[in-house]
């Protein structure tokens, strides 16, 4: 199935409008036809007056006939021109409807596939997919479409003409479409995969734009601009020669039909005349079939345009339907799990997880956190910390044992329902390009203002929010830009209590800030973690000093469990890495809880 039928199968609802559309542009079509037509009738009116065409059908007297044909040709213009408009709006219309239909599907899809299918694809290509290619779409739709179909039925309509005046012209005359049409589908199936290459590195140059845009701050304290613009001309430099090389077998495509329609236009002029000359067929016929001739055939000199359009179209769509098709690896239907009704209980039954399916992350974890209780997660970096949180929040599946939430498979459950009952805080938040209250709003548009500012003031926000220009409205920017690091958690976190989660969870979330704002953060925890279960991972041992038990992971393991004072006497990792971080020497009493 071509990429142009598996877009109309998949977008079934846009048939009618093509069909429409289809209509119009061959109605079009047939109006534009007409007037080379009535000039072979004018013609024959002059040369034949009474014994003309017209004259057969019953308009005798010349006047007339001219009169009639004045008539006939407003009405053809007319006609042809309100088909234009109608195909114009038509097509366009579908263009913008179906592109619209397309990108709003292709980005809920991609929102729903998992973490790990994002871990393995450019963000640049993915934007190329979701905008370029869709544009592409747009705009073989706009004109490609049309000129296609009209190109189909001027051949159709000039075809029955000529059989009608002269079928022995028509045979030589016309004999060149098909070798033209023939060359173009020749031409076109070596196009495709060109075209196919040169959409790749359209999403690798955006995927490296992408990447440096995010991160200028870097390039720019590293003086790294030089060795960026290197990178970003290399891939521009593939772009232009997997351009290039579809560009030089597209260009091939005008030389070869200008020969093809030079040999169908000599063989009307010369061997027509002749014909006219011995009486074969009338002089305005003649004429009727010079005009046409070139109304015919020079079209197809923008076959190679439309095929070029064409091919980089199909190109596209066979792209973002790929991306529209791909398989979910983790569904989001499931029992429902109403908040309320959430304890927050976590059981990790027997845990064994791999990113790549060859290094274990997490071996064989079995934990259970009693509801309402906050647990404190530690480690050294790759010990398997945000991993746990990651399987809980099911962004990856277990390859070994479950995660039971009050006594039930998590597995079991509507993903959006589980994640509803889950507040997450990561390293670095994300915030929209909105106002302070739209992000700690997120996810929760229903919010009254008096909740927002109750949330931050939980959050500890209130009294930097309240200094901001515009306090509560004052814009944060691309990304929270507007702020520092530390303000951006408090709001993250904000974020997080007004959302009322069973169960909250902060995954290093002030590894990144200062003491002052790691104070007002373990302050407001103490408040916020009453009566809900909290998870805190952190390589700052002062955040979890106060959790209800602490977990102390090594190469995806348990090594130690207990609390703060217990770990530190039992002299283990947990109490090797509190000195480090204290500076104690290991004769040295440990500071007091």
């Amino acid at each position: 199935m071509s990429p142009l039928s598996k877009l109309f199968e998949h977008a079934r609802q846009y048939r009618r409008s093509a069909i429409l559309a289809s209509i119009y542009s061959a109605l079009n079509k047939l109006f534009d036809v007409l007037p080379e037509v009535l000039i072979g009738v004018a013609v024959d009116v002059v040369v034949s007056k009474q014994d003309s065409f017209l004259a057969r059908l019953g308009v005798v007297d010349t006047q007339q006939q001219l009169i009639w044909l004045g008539i006939l040709t407003v009405l053809i213009w007319g006609g042809e021109s309100l088909f234009q408009y109608l195909y114009s709006v038509e097509w366009r219309e579908l263009a913008q409807n179906l592109q619209h239909q397309l990108r709003q599907e292709a980005y809920a899809h991609v929102q729903k596939l998992e973490l790990g299918w994002f871990e393995n694809r450019s963000s640049g290509n993915l934007l190329a997919v979701m905008n370029d290619d869709i544009n592409q779409m747009e705009r073989f739709l706009n004109t490609g479409a049309n000129a296609i179909l009209q190109i189909v039925c001027s051949s159709v309509l000039i075809g029955i003409v000529f059989v009608v005046l002269a079928p022995k012209l028509a045979l030589i005359s016309l004999l060149p479409v098909p070798i033209i049409l023939w060359g173009t589908f020749w031409f076109q199936k070596r196009l495709a995969p060109r075209y196919a290459e040169v959409r790749e590195s359209a999403g690798r140059i955006n995927g490296r734009l992408n990447n440096n845009l995010y991160g200028i701050a870097t390039i720019k304290s590293y003086a790294a601009e030089d060795f960026e613009a290197a990178h970003v001309e290399a891939a521009s430099s593939e772009y232009v020669n997997t351009n290039a090389a579809a560009i030089r077998l597209s260009s091939a495509i005008t030389p070869v039909i200008r020969m093809a329609i030079l040999a169908g236009f000599v063989v009307t002029l010369v061997y027509g005349g002749w014909m006219a000359l011995h009486g074969e067929i009338a002089v305005g016929s003649y004429s009727v079939l010079v005009y046409l001739t070139q109304r015919l055939l020079w079209p197809f000199t923008g076959l190679a345009e439309i095929a070029d359009l064409y091919q980089r179209s199909m190109a596209s769509i066979d792209r973002v339907l790929a991306l529209i098709n791909t398989p979910i690896g983790i569904p989001y239907a499931g029992a429902a799990l109403p908040r309320p009704q959430v304890q927050g209980e976590l059981v990790f039954d027997g845990i064994g997880f791999s990113y790549d399916g060859t290094q274990p992350t997490l071996r064989e974890v079995s934990l259970t956190l009693p509801a309402g209780k906050t647990v404190g997660f530690v480690g050294s970096t790759g010990s398997g910390k945000s991993t746990l949180i990651k399987l809980l929040l099911r962004f990856y599946l277990p390859q070994q044992g479950r995660i039971l939430i009050d006594g039930k498979d998590i597995a079991g459950f509507d993903l959006q329902d589980l994640r509803r009952a889950i507040g997450y805080v990561a390293q670095e938040p994300f915030l929209t390009d909105g106002s302070v209250a739209e992000n700690i709003a997120y996810g929760m548009p229903h919010a009254s203002r008096q909740q927002i500012e109750a949330a931050g003031r939980a959050a500890e926000a209130d009294e930097f929010i309240a200094r901001l220009p515009q306090g509560y409205d004052t814009p944060v920017g691309e990304r929270g830009q507007k702020l520092s690091g530390g303000q951006r958690q408090r709001i993250a976190l904000a974020r997080a209590i007004l959302k009322d989660p069973a169960i909250l969870i902060l995954d290093e979330a002030t590894s990144a800030v200062d003491n002052e704002t790691e104070a007002a953060i373990q302050r407001s925890l103490t408040q916020v973690a009453r009566g809900r279960t909290t998870l805190v991972i952190a390589h700052r041992l002062s955040t979890v000093r106060h959790a209800d038990i602490i977990h102390v992971m090594e190469h995806g393991r348990i090594v130690e469990s207990g609390t703060h004072d217990a770990l530190v006497e039992a002299n283990g990792s947990y109490a090797a890495l509190w000195r480090l971080q204290t500076g104690e020497t290991q004769g040295d009493n440990p500071l007091p809880a």
